[in-house]
């Protein structure tokens, strides 16, 4: 199937995904579970959306394989993986803060991001109605409008978000490494949705984004959508992102903020 086909299914199902978990933030949410601390929730929406998305593409895909948050992973005949974030931003959901996302990417290969190939991917904010797409060698868009990565600033310059884990003793870590950042950027945001992040480095809101310990729903979409739009998407050491690290900006901020973290200890 063209990868335009696969973007269109993407994008079609994310929609109404995202106008279902709208629908539940709107009626009240609680938490249903924690999963690896504490702070690590899950929502009853989290479950329902996933569900209502790996049934909508089994619908239209049934024999690619699927790996979403809340559900285990299932390998298909096709080659393909779907890699589903249902709601990114749980925290930011179940407070009512509207930046959260339906995050769906289809990948070609085993569903690692060390070496899968990104094909197809969509991030949608229902509680603000964007929607950020790009397919392989396509460009990357809003709504629309093609969208670019920011050109090139100073490090000094630079507005670089990331995102903090939910083990206690690596934000510990975290902490600090952005604690001898922060006086040698422009300013950092912590907004907590992965996938609207690296959308927003794709669209040029950030220059850049780094984070640890992400896993791989978090940021399928989104890094296709931020390399299509002309980011360089990295892990350290020119690997491919994965859990141990991500960055995401324009090459020349990436690689100046690369440098910048390890000198701080990354």
């Amino acid at each position: 199937m063209p990868h335009n086909d696969l973007l269109t299914i993407a994008r079609d199902i994310a929609l109404r995904a995202g106008e279902l978990a709208k629908q539940r933030r709107s009626e009240g949410v609680s938490v249903a579970a924690s999963k690896t601390s504490s702070v690590d929730i899950v929502t009853e929406a989290d479950r329902e959306t996933e569900a209502f998305i790996r049934a909508a593409l089994a619908e239209v895909r049934p024999d690619d394989g699927f790996y979403g948050e809340e559900s285990a992973a299932e390998t298909g005949s096709s080659g393909l993986t779907w890699i589903v974030d249902p709601i990114d931003g749980t925290v930011n959901f179940l407070y009512g803060i509207p930046h959260y996302a339906v995050s769906i990417a289809v990948v070609e290969g085993e569903p690692d991001p060390l070496t899968w190939t990104a094909l197809a991917g969509c991030v949608v904010n229902p509680a603000l109605g964007e929607v950020f797409t790009a397919r392989l060698g396509g460009g990357a868009f809003l709504g629309d409008q093609p969208i670019r990565a920011a050109a090139s600033v100073d490090l000094s310059q630079a507005l670089v978000a990331t995102g903090f884990a939910y083990d206690s003793e690596m934000r510990g870590v975290q902490g600090r490494l952005v604690a001898g950042l922060l006086p040698l950027v422009r300013d950092i945001r912590r907004q907590g949705t992965a996938s609207l992040d690296l959308s927003f480095v794709a669209c040029g809101r950030l220059n850049a984004y780094f984070e640890r310990t992400l896993n791989p729903w978090d940021h399928a979409a989104g890094a296709l959508i931020a390399r299509e739009a002309g980011a360089l998407v990295t892990g350290l050491d020119g690997l491919p992102p994965s859990r141990d690290f991500i960055l995401a900006g324009h090459p020349d901020v990436a690689a100046r903020l690369e440098q910048t973290l390890r000198q701080l200890g990354l």
